[in-house]
C-alpha cells in the first residue's frame, strides 16, 4: 500500500470524505483548515440556549455516508443517529392553501386533490424523476464521470438522449403538473443546487427521487453531529487536522504541485487535494494567470449565495414543520431576478427551518429557533450591494413572513443572527459567496461542474461543490470517495 503524503486544503465534508477515503486506500493524509473547527459550511451556531444548524439542514441519501465508515468495518450509527422526517416540508402560499410533503404515495395524492391536482400527475412525475436519476446514478454519480467523452463512453448515444435534454427543469416539471402549486413545489427542488429551475437542464428533476425514494432525515442534535461523528472517527483512523491553519499558497514545480504553506510554514506533499473551490483555489493560491482564470469563469459560474437568520423566539408557531417553504408569488420572476438580472427579490421563495418541531434540545422550552434562508445573488464586486441592501431585504422577509402567518413575529425575537453573502465569503473562501458552488445551467455547463483533476498539474485534484457532481452534503460526500478513487487509479 502507497505511503505517498497528501494534503487536503479545507475540511468541508468532500475533504473529509476524500481525507477519509484515501487514508482507508493506505495513504498518509494531513488536513489544513482555516477555521478553528471541521465541518466547512456544515457549521453550527449556540447562543442562548439555542442551536442553529448555520449550513446545510437536511441529511438525503446518507447510504453515501455510510459508505465512509463501512470501508473501515464501522457502522455510522455509532458515531452520529439519524431520523426520517414527516412531513418532508411543508409548503405555504401567498392564497392561504398550505401543503405537504410525504413520500408515502396515498399521503401525496391525500395533498394533491386540495388543489385540484390530479393524483396521477404526481405519480407519473415522480416516476420520470426516478427514471432520470437512475440514469444520472449509474454514470454521472457512482462512476464519477467528468466530462462529454466520459459520457459518450459510459452512457452511448441512446442512452445520452434520454436524460431529456432539450428542455429546462421547469419544461420538464411544467409538461407533468397542471397546478402552479405542485409547479413552484417541484421546481423548487433546484434549492438544492442553488440554480434556477427555469435555466437548469431537465435531468435535474431526479433530484425528488432523493426525497421520496430515499427519505430526508435529520440529525439528533443538529447536522453539525455529522462533522464531529466524523472527526471522531479520523481520530481513531489517524488522520491528522490542524485547525486555524489558512493555506496561503500552493507551490509547484516542473509542472507538478510540491506542497502548501500554512501559517508561514511549507509542508511538502505528493498529491494535493483541494476543498477549497477551483476559481478560488487557481486565483489565490497558485496565482495563474487571468486569461486561464477568465476561461473558468465563462463556465464555471458560481450559484446564488443566500441572506442566512437566524432567530431565537421566545414562543412557537404550531403551524410549521420541521421545514417549511412560504413561496413567491411570483416563483419564475424571482428566479429571473437571481439568476439572470443579479438583483436581490423583491419577493423571494423562503426557506424556514423549525427544527425544535423534532428536537427539543435545540431550544429553550417553549421557545423556536428559526434559520430563515432566501436565495439572493452572488457577489457582483462591479456593482456591490452594501449591508444596509441585505437588511432592506431581511426587513421585506420579516414582514412576509408575518403577513402569511408568523404574526407578530418581530416582537418575539429574543435572538438573532444576520450573514450577508460577504460573510459566507469570508468564512469559507467560497467564489463570490456562493453557497453550492458552481451553478447548473443548460445554456452555460449542462450542469457539469469542473473535473476531479486538475488541467495544469496531474497531482492536484478537487472535491466539493465547484466540481461533478456538485453540490449538496451527499454529492460532495460522493465527490470525495470518487476523488480518492480517481488517485488511487492515477497513482498505480
Amino acid at each position: 500500500m502507497s505511503r505517498k503524503k497528501v494534503i487536503v486544503i479545507g475540511s468541508g465534508l468532500g475533504g473529509l470524505s476524500a481525507a477519509i477515503s484515501l487514508k482507508q486506500s493506505g495513504y498518509e493524509v494531513e488536513v489544513f483548515e482555516k477555521n478553528a473547527q471541521i465541518g466547512g459550511k456544515l457549521n453550527v451556531l449556540k447562543e442562548q440556549g439555542f442551536t442553529f444548524d448555520l449550513g446545510p439542514s437536511i441529511l438525503t441519501l446518507p447510504h453515501i455516508f455510510e459508505r465512509l465508515f463501512e470501508r473501515s468495518g464501522k457502522r455510522m450509527s455509532d458515531y452520529f443517529s439519524i431520523r426520517a422526517l414527516r412531513p418532508h416540508w411543508r409548503s405555504f402560499f401567498e392564497d392561504g392553501v398550505t401543503l405537504d410533503l410525504y413520500p408515502e404515495p396515498e399521503k401525496m395524492a391525500a395533498e394533491a386533490r386540495k388543489v385540484g391536482e390530479p393524483p396521477e400527475n404526481i405519480e407519473r412525475f415522480l416516476k420520470y424523476s426516478a427514471d432520470l436519476y437512475d440514469l444520472t446514478n449509474d454514470g454521472y454519480f457512482e462512476q464519477g464521470l467528468d466530462n462529454w467523452q466520459g459520457f459518450a463512453k459510459h452512457y452511448g448515444l441512446f442512452k445520452f438522449f434520454q436524460f431529456d435534454l432539450f428542455r429546462t427543469m421547469h419544461q420538464g416539471v411544467a409538461s407533468h403538473l397542471q397546478t402552479r402549486y405542485f409547479r413552484d413545489i417541484f421546481d423548487f427542488f433546484i434549492k438544492y443546487v442553488g440554480s434556477s429551475a427555469y435555466r437548469a437542464p431537465a435531468f435535474m428533476n431526479a433530484m425528488p427521487t432523493i426525497q421520496f425514494r430515499y427519505d430526508l432525515w435529520y440529525v439528533d442534535g443538529g447536522l453539525y453531529n455529522i462533522a464531529l461523528g466524523l472527526k471522531r472517527f479520523m481520530d481513531e483512523l489517524g488522520i491528522r487536522v490542524t485547525l486555524n491553519a489558512e493555506v496561503r499558497e500552493v507551490r509547484r514545480e516542473n509542472g507538478r504541485v510540491t506542497g502548501i504553506v500554512a501559517n508561514g510554514t511549507f509542508h511538502a506533499a505528493d498529491i494535493i487535494v483541494s476543498n477549497m473551490e477551483v476559481i478560488p483555489a487557481y486565483e489565490g493560491l497558485l496565482r495563474e494567470d487571468k486569461a486561464f482564470i477568465s476561461s473558468l469563469e465563462r463556465k464555471l459560474e458560481p450559484t446564488c449565495s443566500g441572506l442566512v437568520v437566524e432567530l431565537g423566539l421566545d414562543c412557537k408557531y404550531p403551524q410549521l414543520a420541521h421545514h417549511n417553504f412560504f413561496f413567491s408569488g411570483h416563483q419564475k420572476e424571482h428566479f429571473a431576478k437571481v439568476f439572470e438580472r443579479y438583483e436581490l427579490p423583491d419577493d423571494p421563495t423562503i426557506y424556514l427551518v423549525a427544527a425544535s418541531r423534532t428536537d427539543p434540545t435545540v431550544a429553550p422550552a417553549g421557545c423556536d429557533c428559526l434559520k430563515i434562508l432566501p436565495h439572493i445573488p452572488h457577489i457582483d464586486d462591479a456593482h456591490p450591494l452594501s449591508r444596509e441592501d441585505y437588511f432592506k431585504l431581511k426587513e421585506r422577509i420579516l414582514d412576509k413572513l408575518e403577513r402569511m402567518g408568523l404574526k407578530d413575529l418581530r416582537k418575539h425575537i429574543v435572538f438573532e443572527h444576520f450573514w450577508t453573502p460577504h460573510d459566507i465569503r469570508a468564512q469559507y473562501n467560497s467564489n463570490k459567496g456562493s453557497i453550492y458552488g458552481v451553478v447548473s445551467d443548460r445554456w452555460k455547463n449542462l450542469a457539469f461542474k469542473a473535473p476531479k483533476q486538475s488541467t495544469l498539474y496531474p497531482n492536484l485534484f478537487f472535491v466539493g461543490g465547484s466540481v461533478n457532481p456538485g453540490g449538496g452534503m451527499p454529492m460532495v460526500v460522493l465527490c470525495g470517495q470518487n476523488v480518492a478513487k480517481k488517485i488511487v487509479a492515477w497513482d498505480k
